[in-house]
């Protein structure tokens, strides 16, 4: 058998020169995606750049390039870079021929942005403070937080149990109390959907405490009654 026909040309040199040449767009092209996530205030995006041959598209992420797509007028889209497979040399060159064109379109983009904050006012209405309506609202919800704590107690020490609720209803609105031994966990209006006056969290909202606080005296006025109940049911046990 006669020795096999040489073969033409050096792949290992056509893919070195392809991965050196995708290498320095990486880096070169790195730099627009960083001033897109910069430009556009993401740290994930992506944006379209025209040109007289195609568009090509830079996506980054956290402010690094994920990839660089070239899609030509005529032919198929080519990543020049990207996280998987390098280009074919052939695509490569291709969308190379128009990567200038590139550049230039992000660079008239940028330029096209200059200026454009100029005329902004940064002179603007002073912000009115909350202290005061805090300072109410912490007037308020402390004296129900005071008052129900004392409930809790009482209804601990009767009924002997860690955990426990009392409702009542108040102009037709149900109240619930919850207490965990001598302290109130919460003081919801309303049902399971309604208002917290008291809870772990956050405080209600300035417009839900005028709405109901009024009520909170109907509500302490159906606990002593309750209590006045108890009273009346334990004077009557024969001894």
């Amino acid at each position: 058998m006669s020795q096999p026909p040489d073969l033409e040309g050096d792949i290992e040199e056509i893919a070195a020169r392809r991965d050196e040449l995708v290498g320095t767009v990486r880096d070169h092209a790195g730099r627009i995606a960083y001033g897109l996530a910069r430009l556009q205030g993401g740290d994930y995006g992506q944006r379209d750049f025209p040109t007289a041959r195609g568009e090509w598209t830079v996506k980054y992420e956290a402010g690094d390039l994920q990839y660089l797509r070239y899609d030509p007028t005529s032919g198929s889209e080519t990543y020049v870079v990207s996280t998987k497979q390098p280009p074919e040399p052939e695509a490569l060159a291709e969308a190379l021929a128009d990567y200038e064109a590139f550049v230039e379109a992000y660079n008239e983009h940028v330029r096209s942005l200059d200026g454009v904050l100029d005329d902004v006012e940064t002179e603007f209405p002073a912000v009115e403070t909350t202290d005061d309506v805090v300072a109410q609202r912490d007037r308020v919800l402390d004296r129900v937080r005071e008052i129900c704590d004392r409930i809790a107690g009482e209804l601990y020490r009767y009924e002997g149990d860690d955990y426990g609720t009392f409702t009542a209803r108040v102009s037709g609105t149900r109240w619930e109390l919850k207490w965990e031994a001598e302290r109130a966990s919460y003081l919801r209006v309303g049902g399971s959907g309604g208002v917290y006056l008291l809870s772990q969290y956050e405080p209600p909202s300035a417009a839900d405490i005028r709405e109901h606080a009024p009520a909170f005296r109907g509500f302490v006025e159906a606990y002593n009654e309750h209590v006045e109940e108890l009273e009346s049911d334990l004077r009557t046990v024969p001894l």
